[in-house]
């Protein structure tokens, strides 16, 4: 048996709230949509993949560990993830998250036998995924734009299976304001 696990920013209830309106409008005027629950809703900071579950005290350490100011951010363009074939509507996010992510990264490399990804770090949050088989408009009204600053740094374990994914939160740090 294996734990899927990953690293995320909390966001506050009210962007959640926006975000989650915005990702349901978009799924009610294209059928080929499925919008992410508001509870759903967070900013991957660090994706372990299925690992033992003897890692999740260690990654659990490895977050409870993070010190930071919480990272002022703003909302930036819904985009389509794979642009060329979508998968996941998200919504861009903008702001100084380079060094909690390194953080999280560096953390999480001490802790655990993980190697982070290759890839830039492109921050987002997912509203709504594309329905298999099906081909999204491509057209989307830009989202409400708001400024806000992340709230904790999460460690989630995700259950997969007969609908939507379920995240259940195994620790959480705190970020501070100043």
């Amino acid at each position: 048996m294996t734990a899927r696990l990953f690293v995320a920013l909390e966001l506050p209830a009210a962007v959640r709230a926006d975000l989650a309106a915005f990702g349901h409008a978009a799924a009610a005027a294209d059928p080929a949509l499925r919008a992410v629950s508001e509870d759903a809703l967070h900013l991957t900071l660090a994706f372990l993949g299925h690992r033992d579950p003897a890692d999740i005290d260690p990654a659990g350490e490895a977050v409870r560990g993070v010190r930071s100011t919480a990272p002022v951010l703003a909302l930036g363009d819904a985009l389509w993830l794979a642009p060329r074939r979508p998968h996941v509507l998200t919504v861009a996010l903008t702001g100084m998250l380079a060094p909690l992510h390194a953080q999280v990264v560096e953390r999480l490399v001490a802790a655990l036998d993980w190697e982070a990804d290759a890839r830039p770090f492109r921050p987002h949050v997912t509203l709504a995924r594309v329905r298999r088989g099906a081909r999204p408009h491509r057209e989307l009204p830009d989202p409400q734009q708001a400024a806000f600053a992340g709230e904790a740094v999460v460690l989630y374990r995700s259950h997969l299976g007969r609908g939507p994914a379920r995240y259940e939160p195994l620790a959480r740090v705190s970020l501070s304001s100043q």
